[in-house]
């Protein structure tokens, strides 16, 4: 039996799923790959010029220390996901419609789950489209309504930058940043706290997760946990499929494309 036969299989036999995606799931709605220095700097180019790595600018101390330069490379990103439609493996995975439900468990901040009509989605790292001022004078979490316009050249924003409605001193969106002490995280474990109630109650759960590395192994550990009593996962990542100790189902390939040839088997296209 193929991986795809196996695959659909278990999603044959699913009462309730469970979605991990990684920042791999976004390639397809044309979203940039930040693997590596060389996959970033193709996406931004100034900084490859600047000799800037994603690692560095997604670093919270820029927005003490070069507030535009920071909010420049996050307001870029802002209105990049705002405009970006979601694939249609989004779709996809949406039909499925097991009788015990569908939950997300995402380490991606950019809200395309939401966008493509996902009621229940666990953003681990938080989200792009809310904000958190910068100085702690709250802990309160707001959206963030606010265009950030910039110099596409330098990559720098313009003011007026986005600010504190409490204290009117500078924001900062609400995401999990690289040495990050300062993230108010309660809107996230909210989600987090949801999520691990279902699935206390969720029965026959099928792990599918999509585009998750080891870089960074926030979903790929989740999703090895959520599965671990049974094996019921589907690992999809063209470059790192393995699964340890071989528990589940591993597909070498990119999210849509695996998502659209289960259709095929799954619904008979």
């Amino acid at each position: 039996m193929s991986e795809l036969a196996r695959a659909a299989k278990l999603l044959d036999g699913a009462g309730a799923l469970l979605i991990c995606a990684g920042a791999g799931m976004g390639v397809d709605s044309g979203l940039p790959d930040f693997r590596g220095g060389e996959g970033f700097w193709r996406a931004y180019p100034p900084y490859a010029r600047l000799g800037l790595r994603f690692e560095e600018l997604a670093d919270p101390r820029h927005f003490a220390e070069d507030p535009e330069l920071a909010w420049g490379f996050y307001g870029h990103r802002l209105s990049l996901y705002r405009k970006t439609v979601p694939h249609e493996g989004f779709r996809l995975l949406r039909d499925l419609d097991p009788p015990g439900g569908t939950r997300v468990f995402t380490s991606n901040v950019d809200g395309q789950f939401q966008r493509a009509g996902f009621e229940h989605v666990a953003e681990a790292h938080g989200s792009i489209h809310h904000l958190q001022c910068l100085a702690g004078c709250t802990t309160d979490i707001w959206p963030a309504d606010a265009e950030v316009a910039l110099d596409e050249d330098t990559m720098r924003a313009l003011p007026p930058l986005p600010s504190c409605p409490r204290c009117g001193g500078l924001a900062r969106p609400n995401i999990l940043m690289f040495g990050d002490h300062d993230w108010v995280p309660h809107r996230s474990q909210a989600q987090l706290d949801e999520l691990t109630a279902w699935r206390r109650t969720a029965r026959d759960l099928v792990v599918v997760e999509l585009g998750a590395g080891q870089a960074v192994p926030t979903v790929r550990r989740y999703s090895e946990l959520a599965s671990a009593a049974t094996g019921a996962l589907i690992r999809v990542n063209p470059r790192e499929p393995e699964i340890r100790h071989h528990r589940g189902v591993s597909i070498a390939a990119g999210a849509l494309e695996t998502l659209q040839a289960l259709g095929g088997v799954f619904w008979g296209w």
